[in-house]
């Protein structure tokens, strides 16, 4: 889990480190965007997943080629240590521990998993301490095996995939709503941590300002009012947060189209950056 696109974090946002991960259809025309709920292809639908993981590609990575990320490593300074692969699993939250774990339950012996040690001392922090270049290359030299890729992909559903969708079909969502929440978890994790506000926290103030199509509310409107909540707090509580693109210009643009199906064409810009999907 981490902020934003590798460039655009500045160092300032080290005070926002996240210690820990705590796992954080009608139609697409205007006039299904206010249905109660939504009865389409979700999200774990195969190719509406790999639209997800295009658009969250876009804004962590700059690019829509996301099977490309798993070699990707690198500190942009965050203050969560290193960021790498699919979704930018960090060194400080614990979750490139678990991604390490994965792998070497399945490639045990295989060059990371010496690493492990050092990865459980630094969380909580941005340390690099017994990791540094032969970890980030033993990590990118990884990514041609098919364990780890699996390991990240894993790791990816178990902690952000699987229950932010989960959450947002009990919430009545359908594939749009299904990826707001998924993008919440990638960036926000699901629970708060000092300096920082998770994914529950954003639902629990959510919900105040509108009811879900679960409890007999509006989904436009329901989305409404979590990406605005969302854009508060990157805004005013997390100081790593300040670029919105993300969701102004990309998710928002989407729910105003009434496209709560996720239905390509898909076209947004992040951070500056046009991007668009013709199809699956």
């Amino acid at each position: 889990m981490k902020l934003s696109t590798r460039s655009l974090i500045a160092p300032a946002a080290a005070l926002a480190l996240a210690a820990a991960v705590l796992s954080g259809c009608s139609g697409a025309g205007p006039d299904a965007a206010y249905g109660k709920g939504s009865a389409a292809a979700g999200l774990d639908d195969p190719a509406k997943k790999d639209i997800a993981m295009r658009l969250v590609s876009s804004a962590e990575n700059s690019t829509l080629d996301w099977k490309s990320q798993y070699k990707y490593i690198e500190d942009i300074d965050d203050g969560r240590g290193y960021t790498g692969g699919i979704i930018g699993f960090c060194s400080g939250t614990g979750d490139m521990r678990r991604v390490v774990e994965r792998y070497a339950k399945a490639r045990p012996g295989n060059p990371l998993e010496r690493f492990g040690p050092a990865l459980r001392q630094v969380e909580g922090s941005d340390s690099h301490a017994g990791l540094g270049r032969p970890f980030t290359e033993a990590w990118a030299d990884a990514a041609g095996d098919a364990a780890f890729r699996s390991a990240q992909d894993a790791e990816r559903d178990a902690s952000y995939f699987g229950p932010s969708v989960a959450q947002a079909k009990a919430d009545g969502l359908g594939a749009l709503g299904q990826f707001i929440y998924y993008d919440a978890y990638v960036m926000h994790g699901s629970g708060d941590a000092e300096g920082t506000v998770g994914f529950r926290t954003m639902r629990r103030r959510a919900l105040a300002e509108a009811r879900p199509p679960a409890r007999g509310g509006d989904e436009r409107a329901y989305l409404d009012a979590f990406l605005d909540v969302r854009v508060a707090a990157m805004r005013e509580e997390e100081p790593s947060h300040t670029d919105t693109s993300r969701v102004e210009t990309a998710q928002r643009v989407f729910l105003r189209k009434g496209n709560l199906s996720l239905d390509p064409p898909l076209d947004w810009k992040v951070y500056g950056d046009s991007y668009r999907i013709d199809g699956p």
